[in-house]
Parts: C-alpha cells; sequence; structure tokens
C-alpha cells in the first residue's frame, strides 16, 4: 500500500465540527444536532479515513443508525455521542476476534461485564476497532490485513494493541473510543496519536470474564479521547454506572487542581535510558512543572528492581501460552494454531520453556505494588516518558519476522508502561511534546492507587498552560 505522507484528518463542517465528546453531548441536549446526524457524520467520517488508517474491525453501522433513530434516550451524559469499541471485549451482535483471524468469527449474544458499562454512558458504538494479535504487539500489523496507521503520518504505526481506536479518535472519525491497557495500550496509542490516554487503577472499571481470569488483573479497560475534559467526564458517568469496590471515587473532575505536586522525574526505565529526543522532550516537561510551581527531583534510577523486565516478559507470555493450548477451548473447533503470527506463537515457546520460573515470578510481580509504594512515598506524582524512543514506522514490529527481533525491539521501545500494569496504579499519557518527525511524544504521569483525580488535575493544568497539537490545527 502507498501512503500518504500528509496528516489523514476527518474534521470538517458537518455535525460533529471539531468538537470532543463533551461538546457533542452539549449539542445533542441544546438540540443543535440530533442523534441521527451525528452518528452518519460519524459513519461518513469514518468511510472517508478507513482506507488510508485501516483501524476498522467490524462494521455496525446499521445498528447504530437503528440505535441512534430510537424515540426515547438511552440516558447517560454521553446519549448519543458515537464511538468505537476495541475488538477484544464482547458487544452484542458483534464479532470478538482479538485482533487474529485463526478462528472462524461468530457474534457475541449479550454484551460483557464491560460494554453494559461503557454503553450505560450513552455512547452509540459504530462498530469494532483493530488491535494486534491479543494485543501481545505494541503495533496493530497483521499479516494479511496489514497494519494501523497512524494519521499524523501512515508510514508510521499508531501504536499498541488499540491503535484502531486511536487513530480513528485522532483523525476525528469520532471524538471517544474504547481501549484497554495490558502493558500500555491506552497510553502507548495515545503517546504516538497525540491524545490523552489514562489507564485507570486496577478495578475502576469492569473486566469481561476471560480478562479477570488472569493471576494479576494487568489488564484495565478505558478510553482514548482528544481533551482532558472528555477523559474526565467519561470516568465520572461510567462511576455513575458502576461503583467499583474498595476504590474512592474519582468524582467530577473538571479543571486544574490549586494544590502544588511533589513529582519525580526519571528519564531511565529498568533497561534503558529513553533516546535522547525522548528525554530531552521529557525534561522540558519537568522544567514547565517546575514553572508552574511543582517540586520537582530528578532520580538517577528507576524504584524498580532488575528482575522486572524478565518477569513481566515470562508473564506476558503465560497468557499466550494459556491462548495457544486453549484456543479450541475457548474460540471453537475452527480454532487453527498455524494462523498465528510469529509473535504470539514465539511468546507460547517462550513460555513453555521456563513454566518451571512462573511461580516464584508471579508472587515478584505480586509484591511489586508494596515495594513501589515505599520507593516512591515522597512524591505525589511521577513523571516518565511514555514510550522509549519516537514513534517507529510501519515493519520495525513486523509480527512476520523472527521472534527474537521483534520482542528485543518491542522491549525496548515498551520500557515504561508495564509497571503500572503489575502495580495496578492509575498513568496518564498526554501529548506534551512533538518529535522532529512532526509526530506526537507522550509524557507519563503515574500516581498512586485510587488517585486518578491527582492525574486528571494535574492533566487539566498542563492542557492550559501548553495547548497541544491537533489534526484539527496541527500547526498550533
Amino acid at each position: 500500500m502507498e501512503t500518504d505522507p500528509h496528516p489523514v484528518s476527518a474534521f470538517r463542517d458537518d455535525a460533529l465540527g471539531d468538537l470532543d465528546a463533551v461538546g457533542v453531548a452539549a449539542a445533542l441536549a441544546a438540540g443543535e444536532v440530533s442523534r441521527a446526524e451525528v452518528v452518519e457524520a460519524a459513519i461518513a467520517r469514518t468511510e472517508a479515513v478507513n482506507p488510508a488508517l485501516n483501524g476498522l474491525a467490524f462494521e455496525a453501522f446499521d445498528l447504530a443508525r437503528r440505535r441512534a433513530a430510537a424515540r426515547h434516550p438511552f440516558g447517560g451524559a454521553f446519549d448519543g455521542v458515537p464511538t468505537f469499541v476495541k475488538d477484544n471485549v464482547a458487544v452484542a451482535g458483534m464479532p470478538t476476534m482479538d485482533g487474529t483471524d485463526a478462528w472462524t468469527p461468530r457474534p457475541e449474544v449479550s454484551d460483557g461485564d464491560f460494554a453494559r458499562v461503557y454503553l450505560a454512558t450513552g455512547l452509540v458504538p459504530l462498530g469494532k476497532t483493530r488491535l494486534s494479535e491479543f494485543g501481545f504487539s505494541a503495533s496493530a500489523e497483521h499479516p494479511r490485513l496489514g497494519p494501523v496507521r497512524n494519521p499524523w503520518h501512515t508510514d508510521y504505526t499508531a501504536g499498541a494493541s488499540s491503535s484502531g481506536s486511536g487513530a480513528f479518535v485522532a483523525a476525528g472519525a469520532v471524538p471517544i473510543a474504547h481501549a484497554n491497557d495490558g502493558g500500555g495500550s491506552i497510553r502507548i496509542p495515545a503517546a504516538c496519536n497525540g491524545l490523552v490516554g489514562l489507564k485507570p487503577t486496577r478495578g475502576r472499571l469492569p473486566l469481561d470474564r476471560n480478562m479477570r481470569e488472569m493471576p494479576i488483573r494487568i489488564v484495565a479497560n478505558g478510553v482514548l479521547t482528544r481533551s482532558v475534559r472528555d477523559t474526565a467526564a467519561f470516568y465520572a458517568e461510567a462511576e455513575r454506572a458502576w461503583r467499583p469496590p474498595r476504590l474512592q471515587p474519582i468524582g467530577d473532575v473538571s479543571g486544574p487542581g490549586r494544590t502544588r505536586l511533589r513529582v519525580g522525574v526519571c528519564t531511565r526505565s529498568v533497561q534503558r535510558e529513553a533516546s535522547p529526543e525522548v528525554r530531552d522532550a521529557t525534561l522540558r516537561t519537568a522544567d514547565l512543572l517546575e514553572r508552574m510551581g511543582h517540586r520537582v527531583d530528578h532520580l538517577e534510577q528507576p524504584p524498580v528492581p532488575a528482575s522486572f523486565i524478565d518477569d513481566f516478559l515470562l508473564y506476558w507470555s503465560l497468557l499466550a501460552f494459556a491462548l495457544v493450548h486453549g484456543g479450541r477451548s475457548r474460540f471453537g473447533p475452527s480454532f487453527d494454531r498455524s494462523r498465528l503470527d510469529n509473535l504470539t506463537l514465539g511468546l507460547e515457546r517462550h513460555a513453555a520453556r521456563r513454566l518451571h520460573r512462573l511461580p516464584l515470578t508471579v508472587a515478584r510481580l505480586a509484591s511489586l505494588r508494596r515495594r513501589m509504594l515505599s520507593a516512591v512515598s515522597p512524591y505525589d506524582v511521577l513523571l516518565t516518558p511514555t514510550l522509549a524512543d519516537v514513534t517507529p514506522r510501519i515493519g520495525h514490529l513486523d509480527p512476520t519476522a523472527d521472534y527474537d527481533q521483534i520482542i528485543e525491539r518491542l522491549v525496548a521501545w515498551v520500557a515504561f508502561t508495564p509497571l503500572q500494569n503489575v502495580t495496578g496504579d492509575p498513568a496518564i499519557s498526554l501529548p506534551l511534546a512533538t518529535s522532529a518527525a512532526g509526530l506526537p511524544i507522550g509524557m507519563m504521569f503515574s500516581a498512586r492507587a485510587g488517585e486518578e483525580a491527582v492525574l486528571l488535575r494535574l492533566a487539566f493544568e498542563l492542557e492550559e498552560a501548553q495547548d497541544w497539537r491537533t489534526l484539527r490545527n496541527p500547526s498550533s
């Protein structure tokens, strides 16, 4: 496929305009536009950009039209706002293919636990978005279907397993879309596409049963948005639909906080220092925080044990092992492991050779949160880059390449995000920098479990202090 070096933007003068999700909801409530009009606008935008971005896994446009045409509102603050759902959670009437074509798809008979809460906010799904196979890679590059491309420059990846959602939100097809994060897949596409991506505290949003059955629940559901207020409003509304047990509520966060924070800054992961370009961007963000009155301390070493990389990789590969060996019972008799990509099969082999190490690995990972609490106790927030290097070109993480090459490149790039998946702490990626190639660079802020409100108030403050570029206004 020949790519276009210019940005791919769906923004136009229609019912969606350049509104974020809160803006669309307000226009709907005021009667300025109808649900049918905004859904049709989103469908037209998706059809316009998908040939270039390749982010659509399943089209449910007619279902969205019927939902928009219903006489009575569905309730929720986002009633009528169009969205997409990532293709690894169950939505009634849509198949769930997890980014692979290793079995014959079949429609789900009912919504899963997450979709029930997500759709209770009033969002109208237009279909499902593409991901890497089972979400294992940080770039969705299907051997048969092709890659999901970055709307800022289609030679580059849209990043992580939530790449289809990230590409569509950044390009303006929809203002908000579902994403989930088992090693960074809310935060990585946010960084690559210039979006806001909050991975919430473990348990903040419900998980479908298959994701709840993990020994350590590393996956968290969430959303990708173009504005901080959309992310904050989504969590406030989701909290009305489902109150998580044993977590303090986030509440309605609507603007910057007044409290000056203690911020620890680290540009080094357990494995490596961030690239010079990303390191410099992180230090500029630290300088901005100091000018805003926050107290900033620079950390020479990450507060993470050296065993973390090997432990997380083994746990990640255990998930592949379970999927490969349990494929027929889980996905049906059409499951064919020969159609899986080299990364999935390589991870399965990695686990098979190290199964004897799993009990100790899981024990170390399970105890990591307690160790981190002690290490970061002087700080309210930690700042790191979201990713260790700038967004790579399509092909850098080619899933048909040799497994050793894929995993080496993957581990090197995704060096910062997996930590919060293991600890369960919240972390947010904000588009606070731009690479020399003109693509966004994400900065990641993490806080203690249950303190999403701290991150959102800081995000509001940073958004006001430094307007970030969007594909609606790429030169700002």
